[in-house]
């Protein structure tokens, strides 16, 4: 009988269908296992479901001799080294789609809280600092509608932004490196227009991140692109940390030379208790729940099930991430 180790609980709706079909055996702590309590746990296991935070690299792949699959419980998955996961003919899967949704109202939200202050504005309330019922200049934020949004990255959540915008009455500017369905949609029934990063950049009221992490995109945002935008310009970013260069942002953020971000996602997660974005209110931090609601963490956990029993049944996954190991 296959053998699976699962590197967190996750929800019941995926995880009933791995005990189910599999010998599974979960990490009992709410902090992940390290590299080597991965191997550890996993060495004699044919599945492994992984979480963003799990480091499967090289050397965690090469000491399982017996994995088939890798099952990412995520979109993303750049803590795979997916190029050798392939030389060892493991499978690679995630859970897209799914998401989409659920992280574009988190993005929409931090739009919201970062340029009306509220997170800022529950403080002051509960610090006991409201003691003007009402004052003309108290806590004043700007305005989003009919503004600028600019979209860094026109995929599934990027869509999903640009759709919300229109509700707003916003101009919608986007970048993309090629023209695909999704964003021939945009243009065509959103009025969105596409820019390179620069004129968007000096454009946009409104900055929001939604390209996977790579190479290319790792600190697209630095400080040089920071000092583009305009300093009444509000940054967010549900994508990625590492697209952002964090430091240059908080001395920006610190220094008024943009006016306010709104974080789900940072260079090294969980965020340093000596972080300078914690000193600072023109910030509003989530600790990476993009995609979580009930239903939609529940559906990635169905489809990361249905990836893993395929891939351990001898079928190819629905999701699979380097199909060269099938072909």
């Amino acid at each position: 009988m296959d053998s699976v180790f699962v590197t967190r609980k996750i929800p019941d709706r995926g995880l009933n269908e791995i005990t189910r079909a599999f010998r599974t055996s979960v990490w009992p702590n709410e902090e992940p296992p390290s590299r080597k309590e991965i191997i550890e746990n996993a060495r004699e296991c044919t599945g492994l479901v992984t979480l963003l935070s799990d480091p499967i690299d090289a050397e965690v792949l090469d000491a399982l001799p017996r994995l088939k699959i890798v099952a990412q419980y995520a979109v993303g998955y750049d803590n795979i080294d997916v190029e050798h996961a392939t030389k060892r003919g493991i499978m690679v899967t995630n859970t897209p789609g799914v998401l989409t949704e659920t992280t574009a109202d988190l993005a929409w939200g931090l739009l919201m809280a970062a340029s009306r202050r509220i997170v800022e504005a529950d403080r002051y309330v509960r610090r006991g600092k409201w003691r003007v019922a009402w004052g003309p200049e108290m806590l004043l934020g700007v305005d989003v509608y009919g503004a600028t949004l600019g979209i860094v990255g026109m995929g599934r959540i990027g869509y999903a932004m640009a759709k919300r915008a229109t509700g707003f009455g916003m101009t919608i500017l986007y970048t993309s490196r090629s023209m695909t369905d999704i964003t021939m949609k945009a243009e065509r029934e959103l009025g969105a227009k596409r820019v390179d990063l620069d004129i968007l950049l000096r454009s946009s009221d409104f900055v929001s991140i939604h390209v996977p992490l790579t190479k290319e995109t790792r600190h697209l945002i630095d400080r040089d692109k920071l000092a583009v935008m305009k300093p009444t310009a509000i940054l967010i970013n549900t994508a990625r940390g590492p697209v952002i260069d964090e430091e240059a942002l908080a001395e920006a953020l610190a220094n008024g030379r943009i006016r306010a971000a709104g974080l789900d996602v940072f260079e090294k997660e969980p965020l340093a208790a000596d972080s300078p974005l914690l000193d600072l209110d023109n910030v509003v931090l989530t600790p990476h729940i993009g995609s979580a609601s009930i239903e939609t963490r529940s559906r990635m956990a169905e489809i990361c099930a249905r990836n893993l029993v395929a891939g351990l049944q001898g079928q190819r996954p629905p999701n699979l991430v380097n199909p060269e190991v099938c072909e």
